[in-house]
This record gives structure tokens, C-alpha cells and sequence, in this order.
């Protein structure tokens, strides 16, 4: 959660920094898994959930893990399925991942769920 979206929820939520500190850092079984934090904002309870979708975060040109995308979101689903669910260009970003493909994973894994794709503007 150093750089990025993650680093402002860092900043803003430290309760869902603090859920991600209490994964073993560098365990590539987290792939496709979350933790997560409930907080009040604005007289509202939200969940925010870390997404585990890349193993390393230097190197090759695509760093995301499509399969744990798919994982990822099929486990949101089950979690809060008839939830509002917020997300940002999960993978796209710092990870480089082709954004068409993972949207499609999104929406294959969120289908008939309210999501909505919530734009990062750093």
C-alpha cells in the first residue's frame, strides 16, 4: 500500500492498512483473497477491501494476476452480493494490465451485482 489508490486509502483508512498488515506479507497464496475494514464515513458504515492481485510489484511490463482478479471478485460477490460495490482500475494502474480484459473479469464475476467503477484521480 505504498503507491497508488492503496496509498491513499492507506492514508485515509488506516484501519484497512491495518487489516493488510495482518496478512503475511509476501505470501503468494493471498492472490485472489482480500482483507478488509469497516469504517464510518459520513454517517455511513463502508467496507474497504484490500485486493490481492499481484505477487510482485517490479519487473516485467504486466504485473497483474488475471486469474486472481477473477478469483478476487468472485469472492467479493459472495461476501456482498446485493452490496453497493465500488472499485478503482484494479490491476491497470501501477500493475499494467490491459484494463478492457479486466473490466470483462469484473463484470463476468459481478454480474446482476451494483458495481460501479469508481475513478482515481491522484
Amino acid at each position: 500500500m505504498e503507491a497508488g489508490i492503496a496509498h491513499s486509502i492507506q492514508l485515509q483508512f488506516p484501519q484497512a492498512y491495518a487489516a493488510d498488515l495482518m496478512t503475511t506479507k509476501g505470501d503468494r497464496n493471498k492472490l485472489g483473497y482480500f482483507s478488509s475494514a469497516t469504517v464510518q464515513e459520513n454517517g455511513h458504515n463502508i467496507t474497504i477491501v484490500n485486493g490481492y492481485t499481484q505477487f510482485q510489484y517490479s519487473g516485467s511490463l504486466v504485473l497483474v494476476d488475471y486469474d486472481a482478479v477473477g478469483n478476487l471478485f468472485k469472492r467479493i460477490k459472495e461476501e456482498f452480493s446485493g452490496k453497493r460495490i465500488g472499485y478503482p482500475k484494479i490491476g491497470a494502474g501501477l500493475a499494467g494490465g490491459d484494463w478492457g480484459k479486466i473490466e470483462h473479469i469484473i463484470n463476468r464475476e459481478l454480474d446482476q451485482e451494483h458495481h460501479t467503477l469508481v475513478k482515481y484521480v491522484a
